[in-house]
């Protein structure tokens, strides 16, 4: 098997995180081009979004690095 149940499960929980930011991060818009809607500068789309998609990448990574201990009999 190439990878564990652990590595599938990190693998699990980063792309909910990553799909997670950029769910936070869509919206804000608006049906009439005259008007300017000052929602897209929210904290939550300027700062946590961006920062629980890296945090999501961060961890696919580690997912996919990490190897289960051997244990020496």
């Amino acid at each position: 098997m190439l990878y564990s149940k652990t590595n599938y499960l990190l693998m699990g929980i980063s792309l909910l995180l990553i799909v997670g930011g950029f769910i936070f991060m869509s919206g804000g818009g608006t049906t009439d081009p005259n008007v300017f809607n000052e929602e897209i500068f929210s904290l939550s789309r300027t700062r946590v979004a961006p920062i629980i998609c890296v945090l999501g990448f961060g961890l696919m990574i580690y997912a996919i690095l990490h190897r289960a201990k051997k244990v020496v009999d």
